[in-house]
């Protein structure tokens, strides 16, 4: 028996230093507005711009808030009939590094609160799933959960899948990436040429997928991979792996190159980003050029979870029709793309979302209105 189910994100909701909301989020975009924050508790003796939520609860206790208010705008009575799909990189290494540094002992963490699936361990604690995944792909996880989703939705194995992508700040990841000396001591400068690194940041995108259209459903069209293993941490120069993936999501959506109004970048910051990334957009949409921007200096790096709430602000560039600007791009260096510097209203029938992670794995999705 052939099925092949349309995948419809009916809800969406996020939290990060951009917002407390999705809709807090994208005027936060549209309006450039200065998100990240200086901050000199992570790393010794420097100063490095992170992306915290400026909230008094922890990011679980939000979370919990925020699936309640799912239950409640939607009219269920529980997510009995839900596949749960996490993506995260970080998983509940916040917490146990928090008991570990009060108490020096690792003997005081459980073991189940650790790893990358310690956000569904906590969840089911709450609600019961008909069953539930957790992705950690770096920072592909919540786009490769989204594109999870996509599949089992598609073939007919589940109608109702919940994905959550999330990240808390930890000592672990800030400290990682200043390691790799890509971290910035000022808010990112995605693509310009006086960049100076990344802002890691913290927090949370929820979609709802299921197989049934609503009103105001955005369709998840297609979804694209690829893996160029050209380096541990660093994606080929020429971007070819990138370039795979979005010929991949393109092919899934049976779409091509003059459909995209728009691309949500994948956009860093970093030197071996920023070129990557590019150069595979110059090679692909040679004649076509859809407007171009990253959302990262606004929302910084959530990691793990920005797949979710870059799906999410691509939602709403199709809900509202309104293509999102790059914040403080001012000296441009690779030329022939086709940047977007001011919130412009456009016709947009079709959004490509970017997320690459270490080891060249690569996911590229494509969101579109419903016909």
């Amino acid at each position: 028996m052939k099925i092949n189910n349309k995948v419809y994100i009916n809800y969406f909701d996020s939290i990060s230093c951009a917002g407390n909301d999705s809709e807090e989020l994208f005027q936060s975009i549209c309006n450039k507005k200065n998100t990240i924050t200086l901050d000199s508790t992570f790393i010794e003796n420097r100063t490095v711009a992170i992306g915290k939520i400026q909230n008094s609860k922890s990011l679980n206790e939000l979370l919990l808030e925020r699936c309640n208010k799912l239950l409640t705008v939607n009219k269920l009575n529980d997510f009995s009939n839900t596949l749960l799909v996490i993506g995260s990189s970080v998983g509940g290494m916040n917490e146990t590094e928090k008991l570990f540094f009060q108490n020096k002992n690792y003997k005081q963490i459980n073991p189940k609160k650790h790893p990358v699936d310690a956000i569904s361990y906590f969840l089911k604690q709450r609600y019961k799933f008909y069953d539930d995944i957790s992705f950690s792909t770096a920072c592909t996880s919540s786009a490769n959960a989204l594109g999870y989703a996509k599949e089992v939705i598609t073939k007919g194995i589940y109608e109702n899948v919940l994905v959550i992508g999330i990240d808390s700040l930890s000592y672990t990841t800030v400290c990682g990436f200043s390691a790799l000396s890509v971290l910035s001591s000022k808010p990112c400068t995605p693509f310009d040429k006086n960049r100076e690194g990344m802002n890691v940041a913290e927090g949370f995108g929820i979609l709802l997928l299921q197989n049934k259209k609503l009103e105001k459903s955005i369709e998840l069209c297609g979804v694209g991979y690829s893996s160029d293993a050209h380096h541990m941490t660093q994606p080929h120069p020429e971007g070819l792996g990138a370039k795979k993936a979005m010929e991949n999501a393109l092919l899934d959506g049976k779409l091509n190159i003059n459909d995209i109004s728009y691309i949500n970048a994948h956009g860093t910051g970093t030197s071996a980003n920023d070129f990557s990334e590019l150069n595979a957009i110059k090679s692909l949409f040679t004649d076509n050029k859809p407007k171009v921007s990253s959302t990262k200096s606004i929302t910084g790096h959530t990691l793990g979870a920005a797949g979710a709430i870059e799906a999410i602000i691509s939602c709403m560039v199709l809900q509202k029709q309104i293509i999102i600007p790059n914040k403080d791009l001012k000296n441009i260096e690779i030329e022939d793309i086709n940047y977007c510097f001011e919130a412009t209203p456009s016709k947009v029938k079709y959004v490509l979302s970017n997320s690459f992670a270490f080891g060249g794995n690569n996911t590229s999705l494509i969101f579109g209105l419903v016909k």
